[in-house]
């Protein structure tokens, strides 16, 4: 899919045509809409093409006549009925006359521009538009983070009575999760200082604050990914031990059990047999002597089990 806007008197306005000063927005497009965006604006179609590799690392590459800067953004995606959080790469090209976006799929880093949730956005200000672009990224990536704490508190909630694994199996997809977000993060962060750098990317100084505060958010990003990461490892080894230590419980519940069932069993089978002398024969009670001391014997387990704290 191809969307072209422009900013018109403070306005984001949609445009059937390439213009000056526009925003080619590409979403997941086919190989015919990348060769008609590349004969229009002179991009090479690998350059467009390479944001649609979910495994492109971030970088950038200065080419004559536009630059190429390819970052990681956060997405969530349904796996077996589940949320599994991932990146995916955004490309930005940067050329004289406008910029062009290419993502794999719609991405509320780029959605939040198109809606107007933007304030001070311009198509035709370049350079403050792809500092706007990553701090939206940086601060998307906060909010999965965010998310991804909740969901581990929720989680842990959980491991507390549990004595499964589908729990330890949610926590993993969620540590695997933090690997990307903080593997992702640095790439970006390396991008970003060679931005610093790039002499083919003018730099305003209406647009330092943004660019401060960009870094600022992307550096926090990596530090919340880091300690939730460590968190969540040390989680998976504790409550690895908490539900091996609640099977124990049971099984230990268990083996009572069945040792106070086993001796009015037990009492039962001697008085079954089958000779002439066994205690209380001829007695018309002894049936019910023998139940009582059973009852009792069973009575006077349960309580040292109790008491020893095995019930």
């Amino acid at each position: 899919m191809i969307e072209i806007f422009r900013t018109t008197e403070g306005l984001l306005q949609r445009l059937t045509d390439i213009q000056e000063g526009c925003w080619i927005a590409m979403t997941n497009p086919s190989a015919t809409e990348l060769m008609e965006i590349a004969s229009a604006t002179g991009i090479e179609v690998d350059h467009l093409r390479a944001p649609l590799d979910e495994e492109e690392r971030a970088r950038i590459e200065v080419e004559e006549n536009y630059t190429l800067i390819l970052v990681d953004i956060p997405t969530l995606e349904k796996r077996n009925n589940k949320d599994r959080y991932v990146t995916i790469p955004l490309g930005i090209i940067v050329a004289e006359k406008y910029i062009v976006t290419v993502c794999l799929e719609e991405t509320p880093v780029l959605k939040c521009f198109i809606d107007g949730r933007v304030r001070d956005f311009y198509t035709f200000k370049k350079t403050r538009f792809i500092l706007q672009i990553l701090y939206r990224n940086a601060s998307t990536f906060l909010q999965h983070l965010r998310s991804i704490d909740r969901k581990s508190e929720e989680i842990e909630r959980q491991l507390h009575i549990s004595t499964q694994n589908r729990e330890l199996i949610e926590l993993l997809e969620l540590e695997k999760s933090m690997v990307y977000f903080t593997t992702s993060l640095r790439s970006n962060e390396v991008v970003f200082e060679k931005m610093l750098k790039l002499e083919a990317i003018k730099h305003y100084p209406e647009d330092e604050d943004l660019l401060e505060d960009l870094i600022i958010e992307n550096k926090q990003a990596i530090e919340m990914a880091n300690i939730y990461s460590g968190i969540l490892s040390g989680m998976m080894d504790a409550f690895a031990s908490i539900i091996s230590n609640n099977q124990n419980l049971i099984m230990k519940f268990l083996a009572a059990i069945t040792i106070v069932l086993s001796i009015p069993t037990m009492i039962a089978s001697f008085f079954g047999m089958n000779f002439a002398n066994i205690p209380g024969y001829n007695n018309p009670n002894g049936f019910y002597y023998v139940v009582l001391a059973a009852l009792v014997l069973t009575l006077i387990v349960v309580l040292v089990f109790r008491k020893k704290k095995l019930f």
